[in-house]
């Protein structure tokens, strides 16, 4: 079977074309930071974006037999492969998600993809997978809630490939599974199921783009003081806080280069990042009582040996640390949508 595989991110749209869960085709359409500056949201990138897509796979030759698009913001939802229907469409396009987030669109594309080939299209595992149980949803105001939204797809491919390294069942371990990426989510994972995580975009570590959790009366006092816009509030946030606060850039290689060439700023905010994810890992072992198998670290940080040298020493202690760098999500939407193809689970309805 060939599965075409789409995940669009903020400046371009992997495709990748497998055979079974080989991949025999990939590029990666990229557009600069004025691609769409004229464009108020993202819904309004889908039609460039699918044309794009569809002058590569008509490059290909290949027919795919299905098309599978990264899952967004959407209703919480079970975890599990999803046929793209009208129901999920009319909720992306009617805003009827949990916020904006380009990873919205890869059902759109998805589906507009499938009709053209008359085939069928799927979301897998999406951010807003919610399997948390009930003390994780306090957040100590009643006014707000917890919600479940973290890197659902990766994450549950690392559990699927440390169960198979293991020779062991899902249902049978306890994980602490860090995705560590321009975002990063720390998830305990108890007998297969995500019971608890950082919401990526709000709490949590400090990555490369996000500032993770905040002094809040200190937040309230930039709020309210009357010297910075929301617009700019917001970027700090997410997209230009974290290290892009502190260093300038999001790129994990090059504060690794300015450290060897000796700076020394940039190293303290380097171990920074190392020290908060260290404590999120340790914060997260205690929802599993300190019964953890195995902790995994993952995502494309986890190939930056400087960053997980730091972070192994503080949580060794804690259980054996396996290391799958790398994200994996293209490979994870195509195994998840080959899945339902040859039967061997079915593919849940979006309600």
């Amino acid at each position: 079977m060939y599965m075409l595989a789409i995940n669009p991110g903020s400046t371009s749209t992997k495709i990748s074309m497998f055979k079974d869960e080989k991949e025999v085709k990939k590029t990666v359409v990229r557009y600069d930071r004025d691609s769409f500056k004229d464009k108020k949201s993202v819904l309004e990138q889908v039609d460039t974006r699918s044309n794009d897509i569809k002058r590569e796979v008509e490059k290909w030759g290949i027919k795919p037999d299905g098309v599978v698009g990264r899952g967004g913001l959407f209703k919480p939802l079970k975890s599990g492969t999803y046929r793209i229907t009208e129901r999920v469409l009319a909720d992306i396009r009617n805003g009827k998600v949990q916020g904006e987030h380009i990873s919205n669109i890869g059902a759109l594309l998805a589906y507009d993809i499938a009709e053209e080939f008359g085939i069928p299209s799927f979301f897998v595992d999406p951010v807003s997978v919610d399997e948390f149980e009930e003390l994780a949803r306090f957040s100590g105001i009643p006014e707000i809630e917890r919600v479940a939204l973290q890197h659902t797809l990766n994450i549950k491919a690392c559990i699927r490939q440390i169960a198979k390294d293991k020779k062991r069942k899902m249902e049978k371990m306890n994980l602490v599974v860090a995705h560590l990426g321009g975002g990063i989510s720390v998830c305990p994972v108890k007998k297969g199921r995500l019971i608890d995580a950082n919401n990526a975009i709000q709490e949590g570590p400090f990555s490369p783009e996000r500032s993770g959790s905040l002094p809040t009366t200190a937040f309230l006092e930039m709020c309210t003081c009357g010297k910075y816009t929301k617009s700019f509030l917001l970027r700090r946030l997410v997209g230009e806080g974290g290290l892009v606060a502190y260093l300038g850039t999001n790129l994990a290689d090059e504060v690794v280069q300015r450290i060897k060439e000796g700076d020394k700023y940039a190293r303290k905010i380097y171990e920074a990042m190392a020290y908060q994810i260290s404590k999120e890992i340790g914060a997260m072992a205690t929802v599993l009582n300190g019964d953890v198998d195995y902790i995994v670290l993952t995502g494309g940080l986890a190939g930056s040996n400087l960053l997980i040298d730091w972070i192994k020493r503080r949580i060794e202690f804690i259980a054996p640390v396996i290391i799958y760098p790398g994200e994996n999500e293209m490979l994870a939407l195509a195994q998840g949508a080959l899945r339902v193809l040859r039967k061997e689970e079915e593919a849940k309805e979006y309600k």
